[in-house]
């Protein structure tokens, strides 16, 4: 069954977070829809809160069953184990005395010190890029995370024309910030400093902590699930505000899915994805 509620807030931030307070549910979980923008006014004067409707999915009442009585478990008797029967001695057999070679081979052995243990196989590690590029990452990097005051080591491989950069430290949220904004920044900034005169432009991806994939598996799972809200509904509904990469992600994850179609609309950095029903493609 399809809810909705509509929140008021000074901003539209303030109000979606209110809401999703109020329902107890994550930003996933509900489709918005800005009524009215927050205007701050003149000292106060003429200001207008924002306004915001989220929208989500209750589900049914379940049918109540009654629970079937517990089943009696019957007590399980205590088995003493029985006294196992002395075995007879066995006398051992005299042994030949060894001869004269025998015994210079045991004394030698006896003297050899027993080798050190194999030490464990190291984690199997990819290689790490060594050309100019990857020199001008670390450098950059590195002077970057000094003036932050963040200890974090970058980590750079090689893939075609594109250098993957995985920064490795402690605290690693700091460099991702919300939403992977401050990785973006980091990435946007190491890109066009890498770049700065050179003839040949070069692609930088970094990530920490394996989270651009969680992300695009994140968002993957918002586009499915508000694609079958769109088609079960016949209504489009506007995803909350994408960087580029975040957007492409989206288009690509319902380029093929029956009975909708996506487009972008606004101006950075409000610019949102639309889910829109497209009987067309069913």
């Amino acid at each position: 069954m399809l809810k909705y509620i509509e929140v008021t807030g000074k901003t539209e931030d303030e109000a979606v977070a209110k809401g999703l307070a109020q329902l107890g549910l994550e930003r996933d979980d509900v489709s918005l829809e800005i009524l009215e923008r927050g205007r701050t006014g003149f000292l106060g004067i003429g200001s207008v809160p924002a306004k915001v409707k989220l929208t989500y999915e209750a589900p049914d009442a379940p049918a109540v069953t009654p629970e079937p009585e517990p089943i009696p478990i019957p007590p399980v008797e205590e088995v003493k184990p029985q006294p196992k029967p002395q075995a007879k001695p066995v006398q051992p057999k005299p042994r030949p005395a060894p001869r004269a070679e025998a015994q210079s081979q045991t004394a030698q052995s006896q003297t050899v010190p027993p080798q050190a243990a194999a030490p464990a196989p190291e984690r199997a590690q990819a290689p790490a890029a060594d050309d100019d590029v990857a020199a001008a990452i670390v450098k950059f990097q590195t002077g970057l995370f000094e003036h932050m005051g963040v200890a974090a080591t970058p980590v750079v491989t090689r893939e075609g024309d594109t250098y993957q950069v995985v920064l490795e430290g402690e605290n690693m949220g700091a460099l991702i910030g919300h939403r992977g904004e401050t990785l973006d920044a980091i990435q946007q900034l190491t890109g066009y400093a890498v770049n700065k005169g050179r003839s040949h432009r070069v692609r930088i991806h970094v990530d920490a902590e394996g989270y651009r994939a969680r992300r695009e598996e994140s968002l993957n799972r918002l586009a499915r699930k508000t694609a079958g809200k769109v088609v079960k509904y016949r209504r489009n509904i506007t995803l909350e505000a994408m960087n580029a990469y975040e957007r492409h992600v989206i288009h690509t994850a319902l380029q093929d899915y029956p009975g909708v179609t996506t487009y972008s609309t606004g101006t950075e950095p409000n610019r949102r994805t639309v889910v829109a029903y497209d009987p067309s493609k069913q």
